[in-house]
């Protein structure tokens, strides 16, 4: 069974979610945490850039050691996880969960023994979905059979956004917008793609406007109810 799948992301006017580069500074920036802990995802998940901004450690040191490839779990009990997409396994972590969620490394088998060690060592558990790219429906279907994840919250960046979308996993696409925009090149999108998805476009077939909240100062929760189309669904494979 697949979860329900929320993405939850905060931009300025012009789509762009580097904080940093807003202007007026600081405007609505505080609300991210507010609503992520209100929809109360299973877990939440993002891509190996994002989630290397979490990382403490180092690649993982060489190893004799041959593990299999399969799904290993260091616990199964938690409230939340934090579950990140790392097809390569490049990111070494030098810690076991974020704010508290256990981490759950999305991973493919094409990954070294090393790398397996090292997250065996650090107690990260990790699950393998494709050969060599993530298969994003059979990464959901494992969360959901093995950890009972049922609600959860997709949080970029914009390429794995993007994945998702383009893959009609998306149910439900919440926007916290803020009345600042950015205005320059080389900023990161809601919803981007690698070059070579740049001609595939998602099975969106209907979008309701669900409900608009004012947080304040000008800050606008947008909700929309999302229905893909399931002839133009396709199995979406996320490398790197």
């Amino acid at each position: 069974m697949k979860p329900y799948v929320i993405c939850l992301m905060h931009s300025s006017l012009d789509g762009r979610t580097h904080p940093s580069r807003w202007r007026p500074k600081g405007a609505g920036t505080d609300w991210f945490e507010t609503i992520h802990e209100e929809l109360g995802g299973d877990a939440w998940v993002i891509g190996r850039v994002t989630g290397s901004e979490f990382a403490k450690g180092q690649p993982y040191p060489a190893t004799n050691e041959k593990l299999p490839r399969e799904n290993w779990f260091a616990r199964r009990e938690a409230k939340t996880y934090g579950v990140v997409l790392d097809a390569q396994g490049k990111i070494g972590w030098g810690r076991a969960d974020i704010g508290g969620d256990p981490i759950v490394v999305v991973l493919t088998e094409s990954v070294p023994d090393s790398h397996l060690a090292g997250l065996r060592g650090e107690g990260v558990s990790y699950i393998f979905a494709g050969k060599s790219e993530i298969d994003l429906a059979l990464a959901l279907e494992i969360l959901n059979r093995e950890l009972g994840v049922k609600r959860l919250l997709v949080e970029g960046g914009g390429v794995a956004n993007g994945a998702f979308l383009r893959a009609g996993l998306i149910d439900e696409f919440n926007l916290i917008l803020s009345p600042t925009i950015d205005g320059a090149r080389g900023a990161p999108f809601v919803f981007d793609s690698v070059e070579a998805d740049n001609d595939k476009r998602a099975p969106l077939a209907a979008m309701t406007l669900d409900n608009v909240r004012q947080l304040g100062g000008g800050v606008l929760l947008l909700r929309y109810l999302i229905k893909n189309d399931p002839q133009g669904s396709a199995s979406q494979d996320l490398a790197g």
